[in-house]
């Protein structure tokens, strides 16, 4: 299948890995929906928007997600043994850009709860799904994180999805 509006590019550097900016620039393409990972230091919570969550198995119940080992959130990440994937709602644009801020305390700005457990959970998502880390898996200059989900709570909100570096709703549409 082609299309007009379709471009090409081939891009090898000479060891036969793909060029930065060409990677880069693909999945920029590929909407991902956006997460808010949160955890708690053992004093404090803490959290840092993602669109890396993925589902890995649905039995046993495992996601994952990437963090980039330079993120502030790396360090408590690295020791913590559960975390809380908080999938965000179609109107948590702010949300988002809240937790990829850096140097601001992110929860002073947000409605959140502790789950009895201790993991915060962010008010008005379309879901959260909490677990326990199985798995830290170094990959480039960052890690996967592997979850094997315990708990979840499902709204009936939409999405918010990032495509290109913008934030976008999803629409119904039948074929």
């Amino acid at each position: 299948m082609s299309s007009d509006a379709t471009t090409s590019a081939t891009a090898a550097s000479a060891d036969g890995a793909l060029d930065r900016a060409t990677f880069a620039d693909l999945f920029r393409r590929h909407p991902a929906g956006v997460a808010v990972v949160t955890l708690t230091d053992g004093t404090r919570p803490l959290g840092f928007t993602a669109t890396s969550v993925i589902s890995v198995s649905a039995q046993p119940a495992v996601l994952a997600f990437s963090i980039n080992d330079t993120s502030s959130s790396w360090p408590a990440l690295s020791q913590a043994e559960t975390v809380t994937v908080n999938l965000l709602a179609a109107d948590q644009r702010q949300v988002s850009t809240v937790f990829a801020t850096s140097g601001i305390d992110r929860f002073a700005q947000v409605d959140w709860r502790q789950l009895p457990t201790g993991e915060p959970i962010l008010e008005g998502t379309a879901g959260w799904i909490s677990g326990r880390i199985l798995e830290r898996v170094p990959a480039g200059g960052s890690h996967l994180v592997i979850v094997a989900a315990d708990r979840a709570e499902i709204a009936n909100d939409e999405p918010l999805v990032y495509r290109n570096r913008t934030y976008h709703q999803l629409l119904e549409y039948e074929i």
